[in-house]
């Protein structure tokens, strides 16, 4: 069946009330038939639901649809998007390895990266994002793992999943890949080289601002590495923000197409700003990213950020200036948001690491939503 399709149909088998829709199964545990199924199901003989801290019916069905999409082997699903990156690291690392990891990451993974693996005796080292040159120079015996986004969070970089996996491969790295930004339609890593895929769900997967989600897609090895921290450190995902997240993926394909084509629309009208010094946006031409974006995605996104010619105090007045647009840390809602990260989502970064991940005082961050195109850049305009 076509992305679209699987996104819809496949669900777990329907209860003996035959419903349409698969329901949401809200209940803390599950009953056994008698002491010998207790027994093989406690001792992963027999298929069953024991708890809902690691089984549940309605996260199930979230998890299989997830790693059908980005074509992979099993998921894990997580109460948010950081819980995965965390139950990752925690899962797949040990003390003394060493991590190498993209400067251009989300605010949260640096900060879990330098306060809480450092202190537990991993390592790290930071990768220039827009060049490999010197990557290898960093790799040591003790490096385990590379960890990037694409595109990134917020400049919108483009780094090449093929040539990247290919890297790993020569020096036995597993390739960990947040794919928030594209979501499995536009882009799936796992078919470049990755090893692992890791999703904020409460992003474009709900799209709709409601419920906070995270998902890990692997094969089946390495997910059996990751699950025994799940089901004894418990960041789990809720049954009902699994029923909405399924939900959500039905209409996946059609929010990413429009969110696509409103943003390619804002991005060529800021281009043609002159308080705009810089856009980026994958399949913008002339983009950094283009040449790349178009081998390894379908489309560009929904993300836009640009530069202001004025720097911080011109990001604060267009800012301040909307009128339609959300002020919000969110991002792949309905409802278009606008974000300026040196003072929000990547304050808590050192100006010289905002400057490393090529984060300046006038970036602004676009997640261009759902509304009709000539609203969204009439709100800017007027901004202006």
């Amino acid at each position: 069946m076509k992305f679209e399709t699987r996104a819809i149909r496949l669900q777990t088998e329907r209860s003996h009330n035959n419903e349409h829709s698969t329901p949401v199964y809200l209940t803390s545990s599950f009953v056994f038939d008698d002491s010998e199924h207790m027994r093989a199901l406690f001792a992963s003989e027999a298929e069953g639901n024991i708890y809902s801290r690691f089984t549940n019916p309605t996260v199930r069905e979230f998890e299989l649809k997830m790693a059908s999409l980005e074509e992979g082997e099993d998921c894990i699903a997580t109460a948010s998007g950081m819980a995965a990156i965390f139950a990752t690291f925690a899962s797949l690392l040990s003390q003394g390895d060493h991590i190498l990891m993209s400067r251009a990451v989300f605010g949260s993974t640096f900060r879990l990266t330098e306060d809480y693996l450092a202190k537990w005796g991993i390592t790290y080292s930071y990768l220039d994002h827009l060049s490999t040159a010197g990557w290898q120079d960093l790799v040591t015996p003790a490096t385990k793992l590379l960890y990037l986004e694409t595109p990134a969070n917020p400049g919108l970089d483009i780094m090449d999943l093929s040539q990247i996996s290919a890297f790993c491969r020569e020096n036995s790295i597993l390739l960990v890949v947040d794919n928030c930004f594209a979501t499995p339609y536009l882009q799936r890593p796992l078919t470049l080289g990755a090893d692992v895929v890791i999703h904020s769900a409460t992003k474009y997967i709900d799209g709709q601002g409601r419920v906070l989600g995270g998902a890990i897609i692997s094969s089946r090895h390495i997910i059996d590495r990751i699950f025994p921290f799940m089901k004894n450190a418990g960041p789990t995902l809720s049954a009902f923000n699994a029923w909405v997240l399924t939900k959500s993926l039905e209409t996946l394909a059609v929010r990413m197409d429009r969110h696509c084509d409103n943003a390619l629309r804002v991005a060529q009208w800021l281009a043609s700003r002159p308080e705009v010094l810089k856009v980026r946006y994958p399949f913008l031409v002339g983009d950094p990213g283009f040449e790349v974006a178009k081998r390894q995605m379908k489309a560009g996104g929904g993300m836009v950020s640009f530069e202001l010619t004025g720097g911080m105090d011109a990001g604060k007045k267009l800012i301040d200036n909307r009128t339609m647009m959300s002020l919000s840390a969110n991002l792949g809602d309905t409802r278009t948001i606008i974000t300026h990260p040196a003072s929000s989502t990547h304050s808590k970064l050192s100006p010289q690491d905002r400057a490393a991940a090529g984060i300046s005082d006038g970036l602004i961050r676009l997640s261009v939503g759902l509304e009709h195109a000539d609203d969204i850049i009439a709100d800017l305009e007027q901004a202006f």
